[in-house]
């Protein structure tokens, strides 16, 4: 395995293993921990952090695979701009339906629930195409 390689896995699996931490282990810690109001607030103003980071991460990422192939680096921009996408359009509009459920506007819970599904098949989508670039990187060697 060449060193390029080597540290795209790297940086693949550590953004993968950020991902999954955040999803099982933070979320569900803060919501056990903290009352729904202040768990959902607090999470809020973590999110744009979380994406940055993946953002940060699969930029990283990119710059490492196109020494590797076309394919890995194009894996990479699908990561970092559903990260954007997740970021800049997804996150403001689960956070108005957030908003307007607990207003408790007609709808707005259905909404929410629709738009926190899709950022969570958004989060697997990117999750599996972090594995897909890993097995690849694997396979190479």
């Amino acid at each position: 395995m060449t060193i390029e390689n080597a540290l795209l896995l790297w940086l693949v699996g550590g953004l993968a293993g950020s991902m999954l931490f955040f999803a099982i282990v933070v979320t569900p810690k803060v919501f056990r921990t903290l009352p729904p109001e202040q768990a959902g607030a607090f999470l809020r103003a973590l999110f744009p952090a979380y994406y940055l980071w993946g953002l940060a991460l699969a930029l990283a990422s990119l710059l490492i695979a196109l020494w590797s192939s076309a394919f890995l680096s194009l894996a990479c921009v699908a990561v970092g701009g559903l990260f954007v996408y997740a970021r800049q359009i997804l996150m403001p509009k689960i956070g108005k339906a957030r908003d307007a459920r607990l207003r408790g506007e007609e709808g707005a819970a259905e909404r929410f629930s629709r738009l926190h599904r899709h950022s969570v098949i958004v989060n697997g989508v990117q999750l599996v195409i972090l594995l897909v670039i890993a097995a690849l990187l694997l396979w190479i060697v």
